[in-house]
């Protein structure tokens, strides 16, 4: 960033953001996260390129210990504190194969097929992205309940509760949400409320009233 400050009165007009700002060239000051997004929202400069090629090769060898997004992990809820740690999976990519013996499998010829199924939910819901050639990389955000750093959080003590437990295996989380189809409000969208499963049943099913 350049600042010119022989004259004051066009001293925010001299800003230059060299990051290619949505302000449309007018310099504003802004925080140090600011230009980490304005950066990640390049992705096919050299410089993305190259971290990205890097960072690929070290998923495969090294642990996840920080975030590399600190702007977006912070966002997501991610606080630099005792009690959260941060995890990075794979997932591998393309459709799923159905884990079957010998390939050998029974039923009608409708649900015979092994090869080239699709997974019916997200892979950001399946591990919760970086990809390779085979892979794709997601990092997860996770809260230790037990520890006392959350329990004595008012903000984020909630989730101690028995009753979060095991969110993420019922839909409860923001990818799961987004793969129910839950991220939408008004027209048309009360079909995915509660549930598609949920609506369909209601819609199918006739009920008759008893008459006294």
């Amino acid at each position: 960033v350049n600042l010119e400050v022989n004259d004051p009165q066009r001293k925010e007009e001299s800003v230059k953001d060299e990051f290619g700002s949505p302000f449309g060239g007018v310099a504003v000051f802004q925080g140090a996260y600011k230009y980490v997004f304005e950066l990640w929202r390049k992705k096919q400069s050299d410089l993305m390129r190259f971290l990205q090629r890097v960072r690929c090769s070290e998923y495969r060898q090294h642990p996840s210990i920080r975030p590399i997004r600190p702007d977006k992990a912070r966002r997501l809820g991610y606080k630099a504190k005792q009690g959260y740690v941060i995890y990075r999976v794979r997932v591998r990519r393309g459709g799923c194969k159905r884990p079957v013996p010998k390939g050998i499998v029974y039923g009608k010829p409708k649900n015979q097929g092994i090869t080239q199924l699709k997974f019916q939910r997200n892979k950001s819901l399946i591990v919760s992205a970086k990809q390779d050639s085979t892979y794709k990389y997601f990092k997860i955000i996770l809260m230790d309940a037990a520890h006392n750093a959350i329990g004595n959080d008012p903000r984020i003590n909630w989730i101690c509760n028995p009753v979060h437990k095991h969110r993420e295996l019922r839909g409860l989380t923001s990818a799961g949400k987004k793969y129910r189809g839950l991220r939408g409000s008004g027209h048309l969208n009360t079909k995915a409320r509660p549930s598609r499963r949920a609506t369909w049943k209601r819609n199918n099913t006739v009920s008759l009233r008893r008459c006294h």
